[in-house]
């Protein structure tokens, strides 16, 4: 039992730090790019990247974690799958309309659900079917306001999707058949993402934006937000894959819609952003299906660990010898012993 608790307050501890540092990066990157005119995000989220493997190789150095070896094939696929992911959706992004980016978004979860009932053999109740459905309803009404389809927009979305959700299924596996954790595997992982995106960013924001990332004017403000930024995604990247690994790619994506609408929640109070009663209507109906999903996965892993349980108190009650067959066992050593070469 004391397992099971200190499993949960690393989980719920896990979900704590993803929300705090993703809400964090969004209200700082939101002031870097509107208001000080830094468009550059595949760039910025190279460098973010970068800034995570220098933390992290500190942090070996100085013994905080221990490393293990992964097969170089695997880290370097599963890396670069990841950078090509933040890329197309980034261009998913600058080819749609933003509604249709966040119906992309959205569409993340289902593929996901058909992805590891197709390939993993994973069940999920129709309970937790409609509380995810609640949700994308939810948040669907409070954040797409426009739809405007386009083929290249469409091709780059799906590409996407798709990406992205066997990223997030590989980075849950990886970490629980090769038996890595979180650190680990991230530590591997980041500089091939970092690399991708390195070389692969400034052509990407210049086809989208019209600028140059070198030719850009940093003042010292950017440079401070810019940095500040950075720190703030090595929590970030390091939530993510914890994340994912404690829990599921389904759990971090409804984790990533709550934070949709504390985005949306803080913009109206803090930022006085335009905010309609269907907004509201919206984000209530996202946080019913969040706190819906939240207690039937809740009830679907007691239930697991009762009958895991009972289960092991049966293998108990069925290998552990009574006290007359613990003297005979006892005799027969005895005997054995006699009768056993010196």
């Amino acid at each position: 039992m004391g397992e099971m608790k200190s499993l949960q307050m690393g989980v719920i501890g896990a979900l704590f730090l993803s929300v705090a540092s993703s809400v964090s990066i969004v209200i700082c990157n939101k002031a870097l790019m509107t208001n000080l005119g830094f468009p550059f995000a595949t760039t910025l989220t190279s460098w973010h990247l970068m800034v995570t493997y220098c933390t992290l190789h500190v942090a070996y150095k100085l013994n905080f974690f221990e490393n293990k070896t992964i097969e170089m094939r695997t880290v370097v696929l599963f890396g670069l799958l990841n950078g090509i992911s933040i890329g197309l959706l980034n261009l998913s992004l600058g080819f749609n309309s933003i509604g249709f980016y966040q119906m992309t978004k959205l569409a993340i979860i289902p593929f996901t659900v058909i992805l590891e009932t197709l390939f993993l053999n994973k069940k999920f109740s129709q309970k937790i079917k409609f509380s995810l459905f609640l949700l994308l309803i939810g948040v669907g009404i409070a954040s797409i306001t426009d739809l405007q389809l386009n083929f290249v927009g469409s091709v780059l979305s799906l590409l996407a999707i798709a990406t992205t959700c066997v990223g997030q299924i590989l980075t849950n596996t990886i970490q629980k058949r090769l038996n890595v954790t979180s650190t680990q595997l991230l530590y591997q992982s980041a500089p091939f993402q970092a690399a991708i995106l390195f070389v692969s960013g400034p052509f990407v924001d210049k086809y989208l934006t019209r600028l140059n990332v070198f030719s850009f004017h940093y003042s010292p403000i950017v440079v401070g937000f810019i940095t500040l930024s950075c720190l703030i995604a090595v929590s970030v990247n390091f939530s993510t894959f914890l994340v994912i690994g404690k829990t599921s790619p389904v759990t971090y994506q409804v984790l990533g819609h709550l934070k949709t609408c504390l985005v949306l929640a803080f913009g109206y109070t803090l930022l006085h952003d335009p905010f309609t009663p269907r907004n509201i209507a919206g984000i209530l109906i996202a946080v019913l299906g969040m706190l819906l999903y939240s207690y039937f996965c809740s009830v679907a892993s007691k239930s697991k660990q009762v009958s895991s349980d009972s289960t092991f108190l049966g293998k108990d009650r069925d290998t552990t010898p009574l006290l007359g067959q613990e003297k005979e066992n006892h005799h027969e050593a005895k005997k054995l012993d006699k009768h056993s070469p010196v």
